[in-house]
């Protein structure tokens, strides 16, 4: 992935079409600010199906680990990975 843009949402609303042109075509993400502060990165519909993919296959993996680590533990009061997953995902 390329290095982000930054513009300002003034900035963005002027020239939307190209700022998703350019996320689609040259994979360059835009990062979003409002009042100086960043607010949002717009990038690539596939990029985006790619992260979240990744996030979940890491999340998957580290409740994987905790619960064979609680299992070789031999703790009481466990729980199964899809329950720890809810709570996690239930947590503010």
């Amino acid at each position: 992935m390329s290095e982000p843009v930054v513009e300002s949402m003034a900035e963005v609303r002027r020239h939307l079409a190209d700022v998703i042109d350019r996320a689609r075509r040259d994979g360059i993400p835009t990062i979003i600010t409002r009042r100086g502060k960043s607010e949002a990165v717009l990038v690539d519909i596939d990029e985006y199906r790619r992260l979240k993919q990744v996030a979940e296959q890491y999340e998957e993996e580290w409740l994987n680990r905790l619960a064979d680590e609680a299992e070789s533990e031999g703790l009481n009061g466990s729980v199964s990975v899809e329950e720890m997953a809810a709570l996690l995902r239930s947590a503010p």
